[in-house]
């Protein structure tokens, strides 16, 4: 089994990758893209959405969404939430190689470095192709990493992360295959009980990102720093693309 594909992984370590911190900043997130954009959006696709933050948000505004995502207990959480909420949203379980929708959309989102999972460039480049077939003329990709820049800078082989509740999770980290890989080996720790997991994701650095989207057809490619549309360079945490079919 793939390390994406483990429900254990994202069930256990739900509170540590979206703190209630994260999902509050969704909706300012959100109006950031829009305003990025610039054009008019009447659909939007939030691909690998987790626990549905931004497809709710994009949902507030008024727009018409489809969420995807391979993982159940993150579709159910926000399942549940769009019917508390009496919003409407399409929630597709499906992974990224394979969902495509021709031209369905005006608007793609990837967030919080969920690009780049996949072992081979092939498969990479494969989630790219859907997202351009599934984007209308003139469409949007917003995609947010973590840009290798900003982790050969400030790369650290150990950190630490505390909950209220007294959970630890010690993550160690290292950087393989050439600097194209990071290598992370998480250990959770709940009272008495530890349990491990172990992942890896490609690291884009700028160059690298805007060569694949290019590859993939997009016929323009800005790369900023934040979703304020910021210059991508020293210092910037994440990178963003965003890429105009």
């Amino acid at each position: 089994m793939n390390w994406y594909e483990n429900d254990e992984f994202w069930i256990e370590l739900h509170p540590f990758l979206f703190p209630q911190s994260r999902l509050e900043a969704a909706p300012d997130e959100v109006a950031l893209i829009l305003d990025l954009v610039g054009g008019p959006v009447r659909s939007a696709l939030d691909l690998c959405c987790g626990p549905g933050r931004h497809a709710l948000a994009l949902a507030r505004s008024g727009l018409q969404v489809t969420a995807v995502d391979r993982t159940p207990f993150y579709l159910d959480m926000a399942k549940e939430k769009a019917l508390e909420e009496g919003l409407k949203i399409e929630w597709v379980r499906e992974d990224m190689r394979d969902f495509a929708r021709p031209e369905a959309f005006d608007l793609i989102i990837s967030m919080f470095t969920s690009f780049g999972f996949f072992d081979t460039e092939e498969d990479d480049l494969k989630v790219l192709d859907n997202i351009y077939k599934s984007l209308r003329r003139d469409g949007v990709l917003v995609m947010d990493v973590a840009g290798k820049e900003w982790v050969a800078e400030h790369f650290e082989e150990t950190s630490t992360d505390e909950l209220p509740d007294g959970s630890i999770l010690f993550q160690r980290h290292r950087i393989v295959k050439g600097w194209s890989r990071i290598r992370n080996e998480w250990i959770l720790v709940k009272g008495d009980k530890a349990k491990t997991f172990e992942f890896e994701h490609t690291i884009y650095s700028g160059r690298e990102l805007s060569d694949r989207l290019s590859r993939a057809g997009f016929r323009e490619v800005r790369l900023m720093g934040d979703l304020e549309g910021n210059e991508y360079g020293v210092g910037t945490r994440r990178l963003v693309a965003n890429a105009v079919k």
